[in-house]
């Protein structure tokens, strides 16, 4: 039986390996790699059963037909092609995505466009640094029934016409950046019913008159010269959720959709604040849209009716021109969790708002949602106490780069709080986790300056002339967990830090240090950084309490002794992160080592070291003794002489 039964299992591999070489069980070769490969025309005999081809970073010029009818995805970008042939595309017939970028199609457009016109099924098309012109794009565009994703970044397109897209009206992600495109014709994005995305930037358009895009998710018009941005008040839903207008020239804010889901609005680096008061800015803005809706009376607060409604989670208004805060169109967010207003021209934040009605009692705004909040670099140096109320959820606060001088905590309910206080009150700031003070030229930090928060980090760098009080982070000492105390002129007696037992981050850089706290013993510090002060050494037992948490540590740009370096030695069998360690040095008596190169022999070193000293020590108690016994022979010597010349005399 066994004998019959090895040819059946011979028989039965010769089958199976037929099948194999005549394709039925072999799989497709998905892809074939030929970028940078310096080919001037495309490799001949390739295989028919490619999905995917890159020939991207060569030097073709022309495109001749291909015969891969399995192809999926080609990759021709970054060549120089300007001529296509008219069959190129006919045997494609699973083309699907299309890389033309950065080649010379602008030239020969009738040909090209011939052959480009075969691809029916194709949805993605990048034509990207081609410099083409409004009408090759609109030839190169004919006959794309299911095209998905179009780019065309960085051509010479100046009018994007209606019959653009006329056979292209499945289109879901459109990009025409850096071109220079002042017109858009009525009717060019409207039909496109599944498009999400449209990036406009970098190119010249002035103004947004009327916007009807009730599809579109993500709007970019970054870059361009943009001065208002208007759309017509109707009670149609906007799918609209991100609308970048940063980079152009917006004197007043957005009036966006009423019905709308935008939770993301970018408009940093416009001219927004430069009307001086809100109410100037506001009543501006209405007057505006009525005069493009051939409205004859402001009949309404446009702007803020429909800000009202906005379900804005992020808002970036940095880089404008604000003298005063827009405290009443910003309090109309109520899902507002972000702001950037950095880098204005803020010098104070008063608390000028309108009074409904006349009793003359001050009406309390609030930010109901914000948590994070980015004042950087405004000149700053007052805020109201009605301003800091309103934020009562606050967790993020950026002062860098203010004069924000901080006032001792006190005990006020906020319906008594003082309004003529020129410091600012971080303890009415219940729910404030980080804080960053730094560059505010503060003069003295009060004790329980903030009592009452709850602070996970503080940064007070490059303050100079701080003086710190004994307990000014009374309050927070349990819940602090990442400290900055660089570039503040401080010595090892100015130091005084109590105990933190939740500090796991501490940077005390650039200063005049050369002890470490012991206090410090109390906290479970996985980083500190120490570069740049003045330590000769550490206290070993402070560093082995440390190395229970510690991981990382920065030490360069001190005065290390480095034959008192134990503590050294207990960081580096611990195998500690030392990243600077390259960049540190320890000094001797008559010269410097790198770090890097004392740790290789650092016990051999230092015995040479020790013997050295010790024989000169050795060698000086001779000297000393040789001096001691002449200077005694010498004196009894004259003692002697002078006795006998006395006894002589006599």
């Amino acid at each position: 039986m066994v004998r019959h039964l090895f040819p059946n299992l011979l028989l039965l591999w010769s089958i199976s390996n037929d099948l194999c070489i005549f394709g039925l069980t072999y799989d497709l070769p998905k892809e074939h790699s030929w970028s940078n490969q310096n080919l001037y025309s495309v490799p001949l005999d390739l295989d028919v059963r490619l999905r995917r081809l890159d020939l991207s970073n060569n030097f073709i010029r022309q495109l001749p037909p291909l015969a891969l009818p399995n192809l999926q995805q080609l990759d021709l970008s970054s060549n120089q092609l300007h001529l296509i042939s008219e069959g190129a595309f006919e045997d494609l017939a699973q083309l699907e995505e299309l890389n033309l970028a950065r080649n010379l199609l602008s030239n020969d457009v009738g040909n090209n466009g011939k052959a480009l016109q075969s691809i029916t099924g194709l949805k993605s098309l990048d034509m990207s640094m081609n410099d083409l012109s409004d009408d090759a794009v609109e030839l190169y565009l004919r006959n794309k029934p299911s095209l998905d994703q179009l780019k065309m970044t960085g051509n010479a397109l100046t009018t994007l016409s209606h019959n653009l897209f006329k056979e292209s009206k499945g289109l879901r992600a459109i990009t025409i950046d850096d071109n220079q495109i002042s017109v858009i014709e009525q009717g060019t994005f409207e039909p496109l019913r599944q498009l999400e995305m449209l990036n406009l930037a970098r190119n010249n358009l002035a103004h947004i008159c009327d916007f009807k895009l009730h599809q579109v998710k993500y709007l970019n018009l970054s870059r361009n010269s943009v001065e208002f941005f208007v759309t017509r008040e109707d009670d149609q839903l906007y799918r609209l959720e991100i609308l970048d207008l940063s980079h152009n020239k917006l004197l007043y804010f957005p009036i966006v959709p009423k019905m709308n889901r935008l939770k993301y609005l970018h408009l940093h680096n416009n001219m927004v604040g430069a009307l001086n008061s809100e109410a100037t800015m506001v009543s501006e803005a209405n007057a505006l849209y009525s005069e493009i809706m051939s409205e004859r009376i402001v009949r309404k607060n446009n702007l803020h009716s429909n800000w009202r409604l906005m379900p804005l989670i992020y808002i970036d208004l940095s880089y404008n021109h604000f003298r005063s805060f827009p405290l009443e169109t910003l309090s109309l967010l109520s899902s507002l969790e972000t702001l950037n207003f950095s880098f204005n021209c803020l010098q104070n934040i008063s608390w000028n708002i309108r009074n409904y009605d006349e009793s003359g009692i001050i009406r309390q705004l609030f930010f109901p949602s914000l948590k994070h909040l980015n004042l950087q670099s405004n000149g700053l140096a007052y805020i109201s106490p009605l301003f800091l109320n309103a934020l009562t959820r606050i967790e993020t606060l950026n002062l860098q780069d203010n004069s924000v001088q901080p006032c001792a905590s006190v005990d006020q309910s906020t319906e008594h709080v003082n309004l003529n206080t020129s410091c600012v009150v971080i303890g009415q700031l219940r729910t404030l986790k980080h804080l960053n003070l730094k560059e505010n030229n503060i003069k003295m930090l009060q004790p329980n300056t903030f009592l009452k928060t709850s602070l996970v980090s503080l940064n007070l760098a490059a303050n100079p002339h701080i003086v710190v009080g004994r307990d000014a982070l009374e309050g927070v000492q349990n819940t602090l967990q990442s400290l900055i105390i660089s570039e503040m002129n401080m010595t090892s007696s100015d130091l005084s830090l109590p105990c933190m037992p939740a500090l796991t981050q501490l940077n005390i850089s650039n200063n005049h240090l050369d002890l470490l706290p012991s206090s410090l013993s109390c906290s479970p510090l996985t980083q500190i950084d120490i570069r740049n002060n003045h330590f000769e050494s550490l206290n070993n037992s402070l560093i082995l309490d440390l190395s229970v948490h510690l991981n990382l540590m920065y030490i360069s740009g001190n005065h290390f002794n480095c034959c008192d370096s134990s503590w050294l030695k207990i960081l580096d069998e611990l195998k500690m992160k030392l990243p600077d360690v390259n960049d540190a040095v320890c000094f001797t008596v008559d010269r410097s080592i790198a770090m890097t190169e004392y740790l290789k022999n650092p016990s051999g070193y230092c015995l040479i070291h020790t013997k050295a000293q010790e024989m000169n020590f050795g060698t000086t108690i001779i000297i000393v003794l040789f001096v001691t016994v002449i200077l005694t022979v010498l004196i009894m010597f004259t003692k002697r002489v002078c006795c006998t010349q006395i006894s002589f005399i006599v």
